[in-house]
This record gives C-alpha cells, sequence and structure tokens, in this order.
C-alpha cells in the first residue's frame, strides 16, 4: 500500500501487527502507532475479518499491500480503512472496500480517500479495472463511488455493482 495523502487525510498500510494490536484493544494500536484510534473503530464488519485477514496474509504477504487505514490529518486519529481484496485478479480487477467509522461520515472523507485509491489502483502494474459494490439502500456509498467515478455494472440481489 502507498503512503498516500490527501488534504485532509493520509492512506498507511494496515500490518498484520496493527491488525493483531487492534484485535487486543485501541491501547494498543495506538501504543505501536502513535495515532489515536476513533472509539467506533474498526466497524463491527470489518473487525470480524481480522483474525481471517491476518491469517490469509501470512500465507500471503504480497497482498497485505493492498490494505490500509485512513488517518485523519487533523486529529491524528485512524478513523477509517480502505483496500483492494487481494489484489488484482486474473483478468486485472481490483475490488474495492472501505468503512468510514459513524463520527467521521458525512464530511466527504470516504470520497476524497476513493478518489485517491482509485487513481493509485489504475496506475498498479497488471490493473485493468476497479470493481466495487454496496447495497441498493446505502444512498452514501453510492455517492461516493459515483463521485470517484465508477459506474454501475448491474444490480443482482438488493447489491449494486460498480466498475471504472
Amino acid at each position: 500500500m502507498p503512503y498516500l495523502n490527501t488534504d485532509r487525510l493520509t492512506l498507511v498500510t494496515f500490518t498484520v501487527d496493527m491488525m493483531k494490536a487492534i484485535l487486543i484493544g485501541k491501547n494498543q494500536l495506538s501504543k505501536i502507532t502513535n495515532y489515536q484510534v476513533a472509539d467506533e473503530y474498526p466497524m463491527k464488519v470489518y473487525k470480524q475479518l481480522l483474525p481471517y485477514k491476518i491469517e490469509r496474509f501470512a500465507q500471503y504477504p504480497e497482498e497485505n499491500k493492498w490494505e490500509g487505514v485512513i488517518i485523519h490529518k487533523r486529529d491524528n486519529t485512524i478513523m477509517a480503512d480502505i483496500g483492494f481484496k487481494g489484489g488484482p485478479d486474473e483478468k486485472g480487477e481490483m475490488d474495492l472496500g472501505y468503512s468510514v467509522v459513524p463520527r467521521y461520515q458525512g464530511h466527504g472523507y470516504a470520497t476524497e480517500m476513493t478518489i485517491a485509491m482509485v487513481d493509485w489502483g489504475l496506475k498498479q502494474d497488471n490493473v485493468k479495472k476497479i470493481t466495487a459494490s454496496c447495497s441498493r439502500s446505502n444512498l452514501p456509498s453510492i455517492r461516493v463511488l459515483e463521485k470517484a467515478g465508477l459506474k454501475q455494472i448491474g444490480i443482482k440481489d438488493n447489491e449494486i455493482y460498480w466498475s471504472t
């Protein structure tokens, strides 16, 4: 994962050591990163994935470069995550996912970092397309993906599928 900077945010690789630390507690993650950690971080659904990710990255360490945490510069606080699920597949596609804790939602942070990630991702070797999906009822994510330049390519089982 690159060290990406936008006007208000910094993205750094979400390392296995950081994942293990957040499973112990926010104070442990703060101690090893020197960042504050938002109260709601990580979101419950993402936290449930961390044991799998830790195991996966132990087996395939090259995939870890596609996972990042987002730091709010002014607050020096980890408040979100973003990444490409496993890197490019055999067709050169990468699937984007992200989450922002509630306190930081509604301020354009997801849009700001998604635009930067899509731009960065499309410049990587063997990457031809960025994809994503979200629920039809998730209006904030729909707006984020539209602003980041993705287009709707289909709807199935209440999920909207997107692509660059």
